[in-house]
């Protein structure tokens, strides 16, 4: 009887150590699987952080790229170069349009004849955003188009040649932005506020003085 006990014991004993074993193996394979996840996540966060400094970095370029001209502009002609900067900024997408990357159109001013290309465009018609087909201006650098835009501005559109007048004396980029919608210079409904918010946020007005 005594050997049967210990039978039974050492049968328990076993039972719980490959209980225990099993247990322990689970608890192993959660962590692993935990430890994983965590360092995905912060491998996925670092990505991240890693592109938008990147991204950061490239606007930062972009901007001293056009500054000196739209200050040149701003200097002869006054008109605000945050609002040159902030047009060049949205219609451009940061210089990485297909039109500003490759022609230098940065503005999406249209053309015609050879030295332009006919390319496909957003506009805002009827409620709605439909995609159209036109012909936009060939540049040979970013400042040919600054240059292009300023006289724009200057010699209004072949309708109404003070159309931009309002905007050449705005006393601030808040009111030249508001005399750009009111001229219908974009079809986007609310492009003066989307030109005050790119302004603000990067401090474009610090070139205004």
């Amino acid at each position: 009887m005594v050997r049967k006990r210990r039978r039974k014991t050492t049968k328990r004993r076993n039972k719980r150590s490959r209980s225990t074993k099993w247990l322990t193996g689970i608890l192993l394979v959660l962590v692993l699987l935990m430890v994983g996840y965590v360092g995905h996540h912060l491998y996925q966060r670092h990505l991240q952080q890693e592109i938008i400094e990147k991204q950061q970095h490239s606007k930062q370029l972009f901007i001293k790229a056009i500054a000196p001209e739209a200050q040149a502009m701003q200097n002869q002609y006054h008109i605000k170069a945050s609002i040159t900067m902030a047009q060049a900024i949205l219609e451009s997408n940061w210089g990485t349009s297909k039109l500003a990357s490759q022609y230098h159109n940065l503005f999406g001013i249209k053309g015609t004849g050879a030295n332009s290309r006919l390319m496909t465009t957003k506009e805002y018609t009827k409620g709605k955003w439909v995609v159209i087909k036109d012909r936009f201006k060939v540049y040979s650098s970013w400042s040919a188009s600054i240059k292009d835009h300023t006289q724009l501005m200057l010699n209004g559109t072949q309708y109404k040649k003070e159309n931009y007048q309002k905007v050449i004396d705005a006393k601030n980029y808040r009111e030249a932005a508001q005399a750009l919608q009111d001229a219908n210079y974009a079809t986007d409904p609310n492009y003066a506020s989307k030109l005050i918010s790119v302004i603000k946020t990067y401090h474009l007005d610090k070139y205004d003085n």
